[in-house]
Protein backbone atom coordinates (compact mmCIF):
# COMPACT_ATOMS: atom_id res chain seq x y z
CA UNK A 1 0.00 0.00 0.00
CA UNK A 2 1.26 3.60 -0.72
CA UNK A 3 0.87 5.52 2.13
CA UNK A 4 -0.30 8.63 0.06
CA UNK A 5 -3.35 6.75 -0.79
CA UNK A 6 -4.71 6.74 2.48
CA UNK A 7 -7.58 8.16 4.21
CA UNK A 8 -8.63 7.62 7.82
CA UNK A 9 -11.84 9.48 8.79
CA UNK A 10 -15.25 9.01 11.20
CA UNK A 11 -18.60 9.70 10.62
CA UNK A 12 -20.01 11.89 13.25
CA UNK A 13 -23.39 13.13 14.02
CA UNK A 14 -26.38 12.85 16.24
CA UNK A 15 -28.34 10.11 17.17
CA UNK A 16 -30.62 8.56 14.03
CA UNK A 17 -29.12 11.06 11.58
CA UNK A 18 -28.56 8.40 9.11
CA UNK A 19 -24.55 6.98 9.89
CA UNK A 20 -25.22 3.40 9.73
CA UNK A 21 -27.12 4.16 7.22
CA UNK A 22 -23.99 5.44 5.18
CA UNK A 23 -21.38 3.30 6.72
CA UNK A 24 -23.98 0.72 4.39
CA UNK A 25 -23.64 2.67 1.12
CA UNK A 26 -19.94 3.27 1.63
CA UNK A 27 -19.58 -0.79 1.97
CA UNK A 28 -21.86 -1.24 -1.30
CA UNK A 29 -20.23 1.56 -2.92
CA UNK A 30 -16.31 0.29 -2.43
CA UNK A 31 -17.60 -3.69 -2.66
CA UNK A 32 -16.25 -4.31 0.73
CA UNK A 33 -19.39 -6.84 1.24
CA UNK A 34 -20.84 -8.98 -1.30
CA UNK A 35 -24.97 -7.40 -1.88
CA UNK A 36 -26.07 -11.08 -1.03
CA UNK A 37 -24.21 -10.30 2.56
CA UNK A 38 -25.30 -6.86 2.72
CA UNK A 39 -28.27 -5.96 5.58
CA UNK A 40 -29.11 -2.54 7.32
CA UNK A 41 -26.51 -1.21 9.50
CA UNK A 42 -24.57 -3.74 8.55
CA UNK A 43 -21.66 -2.18 11.08
CA UNK A 44 -23.74 -2.66 13.86
CA UNK A 45 -22.67 -5.82 15.25
CA UNK A 46 -24.26 -6.09 18.27
CA UNK A 47 -27.91 -7.42 18.16
CA UNK A 48 -28.84 -4.84 21.05
CA UNK A 49 -28.13 -1.85 18.20
CA UNK A 50 -30.06 -3.28 15.88
CA UNK A 51 -33.30 -3.01 18.24
CA UNK A 52 -32.75 -0.26 19.16
CA UNK A 53 -31.66 1.41 16.11
CA UNK A 54 -28.34 3.07 17.54
CA UNK A 55 -24.45 2.83 17.82
CA UNK A 56 -23.72 1.58 20.87
CA UNK A 57 -19.72 0.19 19.48
CA UNK A 58 -17.39 2.17 17.59
CA UNK A 59 -16.41 -0.48 14.62
CA UNK A 60 -13.65 0.39 12.26
CA UNK A 61 -13.60 -0.92 8.43
CA UNK A 62 -11.35 -0.83 5.67
CA UNK A 63 -12.56 -0.42 1.97
CA UNK A 64 -10.92 -0.33 -1.23
CA UNK A 65 -11.90 2.12 -4.01
CA UNK A 66 -10.61 2.97 -7.24
CA UNK A 67 -10.70 6.72 -8.19
CA UNK A 68 -9.87 7.78 -11.44
CA UNK A 69 -7.27 4.85 -11.80
CA UNK A 70 -5.47 5.62 -8.84
CA UNK A 71 -6.06 3.04 -6.24
CA UNK A 72 -7.10 4.27 -2.79
CA UNK A 73 -7.33 2.82 0.94
CA UNK A 74 -10.04 3.99 3.33
CA UNK A 75 -10.07 3.50 6.84
CA UNK A 76 -13.80 4.35 8.45
CA UNK A 77 -14.50 4.21 12.11
CA UNK A 78 -18.40 4.11 12.70
CA UNK A 79 -18.99 6.06 15.89
CA UNK A 80 -22.28 6.41 17.96
CA UNK A 81 -24.03 9.47 18.50
CA UNK A 82 -25.93 9.08 21.48
CA UNK A 83 -25.13 11.69 24.77
CA UNK A 84 -23.84 9.00 26.92
CA UNK A 85 -21.70 7.06 24.35
CA UNK A 86 -19.36 10.43 23.09
CA UNK A 87 -16.52 8.40 24.66
CA UNK A 88 -16.18 6.08 21.83
CA UNK A 89 -16.17 9.58 19.42
CA UNK A 90 -12.81 11.09 21.48
CA UNK A 91 -11.47 7.60 20.84
CA UNK A 92 -11.90 7.30 17.09
CA UNK A 93 -10.92 10.80 16.51
CA UNK A 94 -7.39 10.35 18.19
CA UNK A 95 -6.78 7.80 14.90
CA UNK A 96 -7.82 9.29 12.15
CA UNK A 97 -7.12 13.22 9.84
CA UNK A 98 -10.65 13.89 8.53
CA UNK A 99 -14.37 13.63 9.71
CA UNK A 100 -17.41 13.76 7.91
CA UNK A 101 -20.04 15.90 9.73
CA UNK A 102 -23.70 14.26 8.85
CA UNK A 103 -26.70 16.25 9.58
CA UNK A 104 -30.09 14.97 9.21
CA UNK A 105 -32.04 17.38 6.77
CA UNK A 106 -35.71 16.89 8.26
CA UNK A 107 -34.33 17.97 12.02
CA UNK A 108 -31.48 20.22 11.62
CA UNK A 109 -28.45 20.73 14.04
CA UNK A 110 -28.73 19.24 17.10
CA UNK A 111 -27.12 19.32 20.60
CA UNK A 112 -24.98 16.44 20.30
CA UNK A 113 -24.24 17.57 16.87
CA UNK A 114 -22.72 20.88 18.27
CA UNK A 115 -20.68 18.65 20.87
CA UNK A 116 -18.93 16.02 18.15
CA UNK A 117 -17.97 18.61 16.45
CA UNK A 118 -16.08 20.41 19.13
CA UNK A 119 -14.07 17.16 19.83
CA UNK A 120 -13.31 17.17 16.21
CA UNK A 121 -12.28 19.86 15.93
CA UNK A 122 -9.80 19.75 19.23
CA UNK A 123 -8.17 17.18 16.94
CA UNK A 124 -7.76 19.75 13.98
CA UNK A 125 -9.75 16.92 11.91
CA UNK A 126 -11.03 18.11 8.28
CA UNK A 127 -14.04 18.70 8.47
CA UNK A 128 -16.46 17.56 5.69
CA UNK A 129 -20.16 19.48 6.08
CA UNK A 130 -23.09 16.95 5.01
CA UNK A 131 -27.11 17.33 4.65
CA UNK A 132 -28.87 13.65 4.48
CA UNK A 133 -32.26 12.38 4.27
CA UNK A 134 -32.44 14.98 1.47
CA UNK A 135 -35.64 12.25 -0.21
CA UNK A 136 -37.35 13.30 2.41
CA UNK A 137 -40.45 14.69 2.03
CA UNK A 138 -40.30 16.37 5.73
CA UNK A 139 -36.58 17.92 4.77
CA UNK A 140 -35.54 21.80 5.10
CA UNK A 141 -32.69 21.34 2.74
CA UNK A 142 -32.30 25.43 3.17
CA UNK A 143 -32.95 25.88 6.64
CA UNK A 144 -30.43 23.45 7.56
CA UNK A 145 -27.55 24.87 4.72
CA UNK A 146 -28.65 27.78 6.57
CA UNK A 147 -27.57 26.72 9.78
CA UNK A 148 -24.64 24.26 9.10
CA UNK A 149 -23.33 27.58 7.27
CA UNK A 150 -23.82 29.67 9.89
CA UNK A 151 -22.46 27.52 12.78
CA UNK A 152 -19.21 26.29 10.97
CA UNK A 153 -19.29 30.19 8.65
CA UNK A 154 -18.46 28.71 5.38
CA UNK A 155 -20.09 28.64 2.24
CA UNK A 156 -23.62 27.16 1.60
CA UNK A 157 -22.06 25.55 -1.47
CA UNK A 158 -19.78 23.52 0.58
CA UNK A 159 -21.70 21.79 2.26
CA UNK A 160 -22.79 18.24 0.29
CA UNK A 161 -26.59 16.96 -0.09
CA UNK A 162 -26.98 13.54 -0.16
CA UNK A 163 -29.98 10.71 0.36
CA UNK A 164 -27.43 7.64 2.14
CA UNK A 165 -31.05 5.68 1.55
CA UNK A 166 -31.45 6.06 -2.00
CA UNK A 167 -27.39 6.37 -2.28
CA UNK A 168 -27.89 9.61 -4.09
CA UNK A 169 -24.19 11.80 -4.23
CA UNK A 170 -22.81 9.16 -1.64
CA UNK A 171 -20.23 8.68 -4.87
CA UNK A 172 -19.72 12.42 -5.21
CA UNK A 173 -18.99 12.09 -1.02
CA UNK A 174 -16.12 9.92 -1.62
CA UNK A 175 -14.25 11.69 -4.07
CA UNK A 176 -14.67 14.70 -1.73
CA UNK A 177 -13.38 13.03 1.10
CA UNK A 178 -10.42 11.46 -1.06
CA UNK A 179 -9.70 15.13 -2.09
CA UNK A 180 -10.24 17.01 1.14
CA UNK A 181 -9.07 14.47 3.75
CA UNK A 182 -4.86 14.19 3.90
CA UNK A 183 -2.98 11.11 4.04
CA UNK A 184 -1.55 10.16 7.33
CA UNK A 185 1.78 11.48 8.44
CA UNK A 186 4.44 8.65 8.09
CA UNK A 187 7.42 7.65 9.35
CA UNK A 188 8.31 3.82 8.45
CA UNK A 189 11.98 4.87 9.84
CA UNK A 190 11.05 5.50 13.03
CA UNK A 191 10.27 2.60 16.29
CA UNK A 192 7.09 0.95 16.10
CA UNK A 193 4.70 3.24 18.46
CA UNK A 194 1.07 2.93 18.10
CA UNK A 195 -2.41 4.27 19.71
CA UNK A 196 -4.59 1.92 20.95
CA UNK A 197 -8.02 2.94 20.82
CA UNK A 198 -9.83 -0.02 21.50
CA UNK A 199 -9.78 -3.66 22.35
CA UNK A 200 -11.45 -6.92 23.20
CA UNK A 201 -10.68 -10.38 24.34
CA UNK A 202 -10.50 -13.41 22.36
CA UNK A 203 -9.75 -16.69 24.26
CA UNK A 204 -6.60 -18.17 22.30
CA UNK A 205 -5.08 -14.37 20.85
CA UNK A 206 -5.32 -12.93 24.35
CA UNK A 207 -6.30 -9.32 24.42
CA UNK A 208 -7.08 -7.83 20.80
CA UNK A 209 -5.89 -4.79 20.70
CA UNK A 210 -7.28 -2.07 17.61
CA UNK A 211 -4.41 0.60 16.93
CA UNK A 212 -3.95 3.58 14.75
CA UNK A 213 -0.08 3.23 14.22
CA UNK A 214 1.90 6.05 14.20
CA UNK A 215 5.26 5.19 13.63
CA UNK A 216 7.37 2.47 12.60
CA UNK A 217 5.42 -1.54 11.64
CA UNK A 218 4.48 -4.33 13.54
CA UNK A 219 4.37 -7.88 12.67
CA UNK A 220 3.49 -10.90 13.94
CA UNK A 221 6.26 -12.50 16.15
CA UNK A 222 7.17 -9.28 17.37
CA UNK A 223 7.57 -8.02 20.93
CA UNK A 224 6.10 -5.10 22.33
CA UNK A 225 5.76 -3.20 25.14
CA UNK A 226 2.55 -0.80 26.60
CA UNK A 227 4.25 1.82 27.97
CA UNK A 228 1.50 2.59 30.80
CA UNK A 229 0.63 -0.96 31.70
CA UNK A 230 4.37 -1.68 31.84
CA UNK A 231 3.99 -5.17 30.42
CA UNK A 232 5.30 -7.02 27.64
CA UNK A 233 3.82 -8.98 24.73
CA UNK A 234 4.40 -11.15 21.82
CA UNK A 235 2.46 -10.39 18.47
CA UNK A 236 0.21 -13.68 17.67
CA UNK A 237 -1.03 -11.95 14.97
CA UNK A 238 -2.16 -8.53 12.62
CA UNK A 239 -4.65 -7.65 10.59
CA UNK A 240 -7.27 -5.00 9.76
CA UNK A 241 -10.85 -4.46 9.52
CA UNK A 242 -13.19 -6.02 6.77
CA UNK A 243 -15.33 -5.30 8.95
CA UNK A 244 -13.95 -8.74 10.46
CA UNK A 245 -10.65 -9.19 11.64
CA UNK A 246 -8.34 -10.53 8.51
CA UNK A 247 -5.06 -11.15 8.87
CA UNK A 248 -1.94 -9.31 7.13
CA UNK A 249 1.36 -9.69 7.63
CA UNK A 250 2.40 -6.27 8.94
CA UNK A 251 0.87 -2.98 10.01
CA UNK A 252 2.95 0.39 8.71
CA UNK A 253 2.47 3.73 9.87
CA UNK A 254 -0.27 5.48 9.16
CA UNK A 255 -2.39 2.36 9.06
CA UNK A 256 -5.55 1.80 11.09
CA UNK A 257 -5.57 -2.22 12.26
CA UNK A 258 -5.75 -4.89 15.30
CA UNK A 259 -2.88 -6.79 16.19
CA UNK A 260 -3.04 -9.81 19.23
CA UNK A 261 -1.34 -9.47 22.21
CA UNK A 262 -0.76 -12.92 23.76
CA UNK A 263 -1.34 -10.69 27.14
CA UNK A 264 -4.49 -12.67 29.11
CA UNK A 265 -4.36 -10.28 31.76
CA UNK A 266 -7.81 -8.30 30.84
CA UNK A 267 -6.82 -5.54 32.69
CA UNK A 268 -3.62 -4.70 31.65
CA UNK A 269 -4.60 -3.73 28.37
CA UNK A 270 -6.08 -0.21 28.64
CA UNK A 271 -7.63 2.17 25.33
CA UNK A 272 -5.42 5.08 24.89
CA UNK A 273 -2.21 3.26 26.38
CA UNK A 274 0.69 3.48 23.63
CA UNK A 275 2.48 0.47 22.63
CA UNK A 276 5.66 0.13 21.29
CA UNK A 277 8.68 -1.88 20.14
CA UNK A 278 10.01 -3.76 23.26
CA UNK A 279 13.52 -2.33 22.50
CA UNK A 280 12.86 1.15 21.65
CA UNK A 281 13.18 4.37 24.00
CA UNK A 282 10.17 6.79 22.73
CA UNK A 283 7.62 8.70 24.31
CA UNK A 284 4.24 7.57 24.50
CA UNK A 285 1.46 9.16 22.18
CA UNK A 286 -1.08 11.41 23.26
CA UNK A 287 -4.05 9.51 24.02
CA UNK A 288 -7.76 10.89 24.83
CA UNK A 289 -8.85 12.19 27.97
CA UNK A 290 -10.52 9.39 29.95
CA UNK A 291 -13.82 10.15 30.80
CA UNK A 292 -15.14 10.03 34.23
CA UNK A 293 -17.62 7.98 35.21
CA UNK A 294 -20.91 10.41 36.61
CA UNK A 295 -23.63 8.14 37.40
CA UNK A 296 -22.75 5.04 39.88
CA UNK A 297 -25.49 2.33 40.67
CA UNK A 298 -24.79 -1.16 42.44
CA UNK A 299 -25.58 -4.44 40.68
CA UNK A 300 -25.97 -7.62 42.55
CA UNK A 301 -26.46 -11.72 40.35
CA UNK A 302 -30.31 -13.03 41.50
CA UNK A 303 -28.18 -16.11 41.99
CA UNK A 304 -25.02 -15.30 44.32
CA UNK A 305 -23.44 -18.54 43.00
CA UNK A 306 -23.15 -16.76 39.53
CA UNK A 307 -20.17 -14.03 41.11
CA UNK A 308 -17.51 -15.24 39.77
CA UNK A 309 -18.99 -15.35 36.20
CA UNK A 310 -20.51 -12.02 37.34
CA UNK A 311 -16.70 -10.34 37.71
CA UNK A 312 -15.39 -11.83 34.33
CA UNK A 313 -18.27 -10.73 32.53
CA UNK A 314 -17.69 -6.77 33.79
CA UNK A 315 -13.55 -7.45 32.81
CA UNK A 316 -14.13 -8.42 29.26
CA UNK A 317 -16.81 -5.86 29.02
CA UNK A 318 -14.55 -3.03 30.65
CA UNK A 319 -12.21 -4.11 27.63
CA UNK A 320 -13.76 -2.28 25.41
CA UNK A 321 -15.70 0.15 27.78
CA UNK A 322 -13.30 2.43 29.34
CA UNK A 323 -15.62 4.45 30.97
CA UNK A 324 -17.10 1.54 32.76
CA UNK A 325 -15.94 1.38 36.28
CA UNK A 326 -16.19 -1.26 39.03
CA UNK A 327 -15.40 -2.25 42.59
CA UNK A 328 -17.18 -5.13 44.62
CA UNK A 329 -19.12 -4.74 47.70
CA UNK A 330 -20.86 -6.93 49.80
CA UNK A 331 -25.09 -6.91 51.52
CA UNK A 332 -26.40 -9.11 54.07
CA UNK A 333 -29.10 -10.03 52.15
CA UNK A 334 -28.14 -9.76 48.37
CA UNK A 335 -24.86 -11.13 48.72
CA UNK A 336 -21.50 -9.71 46.50
CA UNK A 337 -22.20 -7.29 43.92
CA UNK A 338 -20.37 -4.41 41.91
CA UNK A 339 -20.86 -0.72 42.65
CA UNK A 340 -20.39 0.61 39.15
CA UNK A 341 -19.80 3.68 37.22
CA UNK A 342 -21.18 4.93 34.14
CA UNK A 343 -22.02 7.85 31.94
CA UNK A 344 -25.45 8.16 32.07
CA UNK A 345 -28.95 6.29 32.16
CA UNK A 346 -28.65 4.98 28.42
CA UNK A 347 -25.49 3.46 29.29
CA UNK A 348 -26.05 1.64 32.66
CA UNK A 349 -29.25 0.29 30.58
CA UNK A 350 -26.90 -0.94 27.85
CA UNK A 351 -24.63 -2.83 29.77
CA UNK A 352 -26.96 -4.01 32.25
CA UNK A 353 -28.76 -5.54 29.43
CA UNK A 354 -25.76 -6.72 27.56
CA UNK A 355 -24.75 -8.10 31.03
CA UNK A 356 -27.63 -10.46 30.54
CA UNK A 357 -27.92 -11.39 26.57
CA UNK A 358 -23.84 -11.84 26.11
CA UNK A 359 -23.13 -13.77 29.85
CA UNK A 360 -26.72 -15.02 31.13
CA UNK A 361 -26.94 -12.55 34.34
CA UNK A 362 -30.24 -11.55 35.56
CA UNK A 363 -29.42 -8.51 37.83
CA UNK A 364 -30.27 -6.64 40.59
CA UNK A 365 -29.55 -2.82 39.94
CA UNK A 366 -30.03 -0.21 42.65
CA UNK A 367 -31.08 3.22 42.07
CA UNK A 368 -28.50 5.62 39.85
CA UNK A 369 -26.32 8.40 42.44
CA UNK A 370 -24.37 10.86 41.58
CA UNK A 371 -21.09 11.26 43.14
CA UNK A 372 -20.95 14.15 46.17
CA UNK A 373 -18.26 15.80 47.81
CA UNK A 374 -18.94 15.53 51.78
CA UNK A 375 -17.10 18.08 54.04
CA UNK A 376 -16.87 17.08 57.73
CA UNK A 377 -16.55 18.71 60.86
CA UNK A 378 -13.26 18.56 61.14
CA UNK A 379 -12.78 19.98 57.63
CA UNK A 380 -11.78 16.69 55.77
CA UNK A 381 -13.75 16.26 52.19
CA UNK A 382 -15.20 12.55 51.58
CA UNK A 383 -16.69 11.48 48.49
CA UNK A 384 -19.66 9.64 47.97
CA UNK A 385 -21.21 7.55 45.55
CA UNK A 386 -24.43 5.44 47.60
CA UNK A 387 -26.52 6.45 50.54
CA UNK A 388 -24.33 3.73 51.89
CA UNK A 389 -21.35 5.65 52.84
CA UNK A 390 -23.65 8.84 54.03
CA UNK A 391 -21.92 10.02 56.99
CA UNK A 392 -23.98 11.06 60.25
CA UNK A 393 -26.06 14.55 59.78
CA UNK A 394 -25.03 15.77 62.57
CA UNK A 395 -21.18 15.24 61.24
CA UNK A 396 -21.55 17.26 57.99
CA UNK A 397 -20.21 20.83 57.84
CA UNK A 398 -21.55 21.38 53.84
CA UNK A 399 -22.66 18.88 51.24
CA UNK A 400 -21.20 20.13 47.09
CA UNK A 401 -22.85 18.35 43.96
CA UNK A 402 -21.72 18.30 40.81
CA UNK A 403 -23.81 20.89 38.38
CA UNK A 404 -24.25 20.80 34.58
CA UNK A 405 -24.36 23.28 31.70
CA UNK A 406 -27.47 21.57 30.08
CA UNK A 407 -27.91 22.64 26.69
CA UNK A 408 -31.59 21.69 25.02
CA UNK A 409 -32.52 22.32 21.06
CA UNK A 410 -35.87 22.27 19.75
CA UNK A 411 -38.35 23.19 17.07
CA UNK A 412 -39.61 26.44 18.61
CA UNK A 413 -43.36 24.99 18.45
CA UNK A 414 -42.15 23.35 21.79
CA UNK A 415 -40.65 25.90 22.99
CA UNK A 416 -42.91 26.16 25.79
CA UNK A 417 -43.22 22.23 26.76
CA UNK A 418 -39.46 23.05 27.57
CA UNK A 419 -39.40 25.74 29.59
CA UNK A 420 -42.23 23.82 31.95
CA UNK A 421 -39.97 21.09 31.60
CA UNK A 422 -37.05 23.15 32.76
CA UNK A 423 -39.29 24.59 35.87
CA UNK A 424 -39.22 21.33 37.64
CA UNK A 425 -35.52 21.23 37.83
CA UNK A 426 -33.34 23.05 41.01
CA UNK A 427 -31.10 25.17 38.53
CA UNK A 428 -31.18 28.33 37.03
CA UNK A 429 -31.88 29.21 33.37
CA UNK A 430 -28.73 31.06 31.59
CA UNK A 431 -29.96 32.03 28.11
CA UNK A 432 -31.02 31.08 24.55
CA UNK A 433 -29.39 30.78 21.06
CA UNK A 434 -31.74 30.93 17.97
CA UNK A 435 -30.64 28.87 14.50
CA UNK A 436 -32.48 30.22 11.66
CA UNK A 437 -35.89 31.04 12.10
CA UNK A 438 -37.60 27.94 14.19
CA UNK A 439 -35.12 26.47 16.28
CA UNK A 440 -33.44 27.50 19.83
CA UNK A 441 -30.89 26.50 21.75
CA UNK A 442 -31.84 26.67 25.48
CA UNK A 443 -28.97 26.38 28.10
CA UNK A 444 -29.76 25.85 31.64
CA UNK A 445 -27.32 25.21 34.35
CA UNK A 446 -28.90 22.49 36.92
CA UNK A 447 -27.62 19.82 39.16
CA UNK A 448 -26.55 16.72 37.24
CA UNK A 449 -29.13 14.32 39.90
CA UNK A 450 -31.67 15.95 37.97
CA UNK A 451 -30.81 14.41 34.54
CA UNK A 452 -29.21 11.70 34.55
CA UNK A 453 -32.15 9.25 35.56
CA UNK A 454 -35.06 9.80 33.23
CA UNK A 455 -34.75 13.44 32.06
CA UNK A 456 -33.91 12.51 28.61
CA UNK A 457 -37.10 10.28 27.75
CA UNK A 458 -39.04 13.18 29.31
CA UNK A 459 -37.47 15.31 26.62
CA UNK A 460 -38.13 13.28 23.95
CA UNK A 461 -41.98 13.05 24.97
CA UNK A 462 -41.99 16.93 25.85
CA UNK A 463 -40.59 17.61 21.94
CA UNK A 464 -42.36 14.23 20.00
CA UNK A 465 -39.02 13.30 19.26
CA UNK A 466 -37.08 16.10 17.89
CA UNK A 467 -35.55 17.86 20.80
CA UNK A 468 -32.27 16.60 21.83
CA UNK A 469 -29.79 17.18 24.51
CA UNK A 470 -26.29 17.64 25.70
CA UNK A 471 -24.66 18.41 29.16
CA UNK A 472 -20.87 19.09 30.19
CA UNK A 473 -19.88 18.81 34.08
CA UNK A 474 -19.24 22.52 35.29
CA UNK A 475 -18.10 22.41 38.94
CA UNK A 476 -19.53 21.50 42.47
CA UNK A 477 -21.64 23.59 44.30
CA UNK A 478 -23.56 24.20 47.55
CA UNK A 479 -26.41 21.78 47.95
CA UNK A 480 -29.36 21.27 50.54
CA UNK A 481 -29.13 17.52 50.67
CA UNK A 482 -30.17 14.31 53.02
CA UNK A 483 -30.11 11.05 53.59
CA UNK A 484 -33.25 9.14 53.45
CA UNK A 485 -33.55 5.95 55.09
CA UNK A 486 -36.40 3.49 55.25
CA UNK A 487 -37.21 1.10 57.96
CA UNK A 488 -39.10 -2.00 57.73
CA UNK A 489 -40.42 -3.28 61.32
CA UNK A 490 -37.67 -0.99 62.98
CA UNK A 491 -35.15 -2.29 60.82
CA UNK A 492 -33.08 -0.36 58.38
CA UNK A 493 -32.94 -1.02 54.65
CA UNK A 494 -29.99 0.20 53.62
CA UNK A 495 -30.54 -0.83 49.47
CA UNK A 496 -33.91 1.38 49.67
CA UNK A 497 -32.13 4.81 51.13
CA UNK A 498 -31.89 7.56 49.25
CA UNK A 499 -29.77 10.74 48.81
CA UNK A 500 -32.63 13.41 47.93
CA UNK A 501 -33.43 17.29 48.59
CA UNK A 502 -34.85 19.02 51.61
CA UNK A 503 -37.48 19.82 49.12
CA UNK A 504 -38.89 16.52 48.04
CA UNK A 505 -37.63 14.05 51.33
CA UNK A 506 -41.81 14.21 51.77
CA UNK A 507 -42.73 13.07 48.28
CA UNK A 508 -40.06 10.19 47.64
CA UNK A 509 -40.09 8.99 51.46
CA UNK A 510 -44.06 8.62 50.88
CA UNK A 511 -43.57 7.39 47.71
CA UNK A 512 -41.53 4.31 48.57
CA UNK A 513 -43.27 3.01 51.82
CA UNK A 514 -46.38 3.31 49.95
CA UNK A 515 -44.98 1.03 47.53
CA UNK A 516 -43.35 -1.37 49.78
CA UNK A 517 -46.81 -1.79 51.43
CA UNK A 518 -48.08 -2.93 48.19
CA UNK A 519 -45.38 -5.38 47.19
CA UNK A 520 -44.12 -6.56 50.75
CA UNK A 521 -46.07 -10.05 51.62
CA UNK A 522 -48.05 -9.98 55.10
CA UNK A 523 -46.42 -11.16 57.92
CA UNK A 524 -48.06 -12.70 61.26
CA UNK A 525 -47.86 -9.83 62.93
CA UNK A 526 -48.20 -5.91 61.80
CA UNK A 527 -45.15 -4.35 60.24
CA UNK A 528 -44.54 -0.82 60.35
CA UNK A 529 -43.23 0.44 57.01
CA UNK A 530 -41.52 3.96 58.26
CA UNK A 531 -39.62 6.42 56.06
CA UNK A 532 -36.85 8.53 58.18
CA UNK A 533 -34.58 11.17 58.10
CA UNK A 534 -31.98 11.86 60.91
CA UNK A 535 -34.36 9.64 63.04
CA UNK A 536 -37.00 11.33 62.65
CA UNK A 537 -39.55 9.40 60.58
CA UNK A 538 -41.62 12.12 57.57
CA UNK A 539 -44.24 9.08 56.13
CA UNK A 540 -45.43 5.58 57.59
CA UNK A 541 -47.37 2.89 56.65
CA UNK A 542 -48.34 -0.71 58.15
CA UNK A 543 -48.56 -3.61 56.73
CA UNK A 544 -51.74 -5.73 58.92
CA UNK A 545 -50.88 -8.91 60.16
CA UNK A 546 -52.09 -11.73 58.49
CA UNK A 547 -54.83 -13.53 60.36
CA UNK A 548 -55.08 -17.36 60.93
CA UNK A 549 -58.13 -18.62 62.45
CA UNK A 550 -56.02 -21.16 65.05
CA UNK A 551 -59.89 -22.50 66.31
CA UNK A 552 -60.81 -23.60 62.99
CA UNK A 553 -60.03 -27.13 63.49
CA UNK A 554 -62.12 -27.17 66.77
CA UNK A 555 -65.39 -28.20 66.62
CA UNK A 556 -67.31 -27.61 69.47
CA UNK A 557 -65.74 -28.43 72.08
CA UNK A 558 -64.84 -26.40 75.43
CA UNK A 559 -64.77 -22.65 75.12
CA UNK A 560 -61.44 -22.44 77.54
CA UNK A 561 -59.54 -24.49 75.22
CA UNK A 562 -60.37 -21.76 72.25
CA UNK A 563 -59.30 -19.33 74.80
CA UNK A 564 -55.71 -21.15 75.13
CA UNK A 565 -55.17 -21.24 71.68
CA UNK A 566 -56.22 -17.88 70.97
CA UNK A 567 -53.84 -16.45 74.02
CA UNK A 568 -51.05 -18.38 73.02
CA UNK A 569 -51.62 -17.02 68.80
CA UNK A 570 -51.50 -13.53 70.66
CA UNK A 571 -48.80 -14.00 72.53
CA UNK A 572 -46.82 -15.94 69.77
CA UNK A 573 -47.19 -12.32 67.25
CA UNK A 574 -45.86 -10.01 70.50
CA UNK A 575 -42.92 -12.06 70.45
CA UNK A 576 -42.54 -11.80 66.57
CA UNK A 577 -43.32 -8.37 66.74
CA UNK A 578 -40.34 -7.68 69.51
CA UNK A 579 -38.09 -9.61 67.31
CA UNK A 580 -39.35 -7.85 63.62
CA UNK A 581 -37.65 -10.07 61.65
CA UNK A 582 -38.83 -9.44 58.15
CA UNK A 583 -37.90 -11.88 55.60
CA UNK A 584 -37.98 -9.69 52.50
CA UNK A 585 -38.28 -11.87 48.62
CA UNK A 586 -35.82 -10.68 46.23
CA UNK A 587 -38.57 -9.57 43.71
CA UNK A 588 -39.59 -6.94 46.13
CA UNK A 589 -36.21 -5.50 45.88
CA UNK A 590 -36.66 -5.51 42.15
CA UNK A 591 -40.44 -4.01 42.32
CA UNK A 592 -39.43 -0.92 44.73
CA UNK A 593 -36.23 -0.28 41.81
CA UNK A 594 -38.21 -0.63 39.13
CA UNK A 595 -40.97 2.18 40.83
CA UNK A 596 -37.93 4.95 40.95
Amino acid sequence: MIQKQLRNFVIISHVDHGKSTLADRFLELTGTIEKRKMQPQFLDMMPLEREKGITIKMQPVRMLYTQNAIPYTLNLIDTPGHIDFSYEVSRSLAAVEGAILLVDATQGIQAQTISNLELARKQNLVIIPVINKIDSPNARIEATKDEISSYLKINKNEILEISAKNGTNVKELLTDLIKKVPPPTTELKKPFRALIFDSKYDSYKGVIAYIRVFDGEIKSGDDVYLMAAKIKGKIKEVGYFKPNLSQLKELKSGEIGYIATGIKEIDKVKVGDTIVDFQSKVEPLIGYKEPKPVVFASLYSQNPENFPLFKNALLKLKLNDASLTFESEDKEILGRGFKCGFLGSLHLEITTERLKREFGLDLIISTPSSVYKIIDENGKVILISSPGQWPDQSKIKEVLEPWAKLEIMTPINFFGNILNLIKSLEGKFIKTKYFGKDKALLIYETPLREIIIDFYDKLKSQTQGFGSMDYKILDYRPADLVKLEILIAGRKEEIFSRIVSKKSVFSVGKKIVKKLKEVLPAQLFAVPLQAVVSGKIIARETIKAKKKDVIAPLYGGDYTRKRKLLEKQKKGKKELKEKGIVNIPQRVYLEILKSD
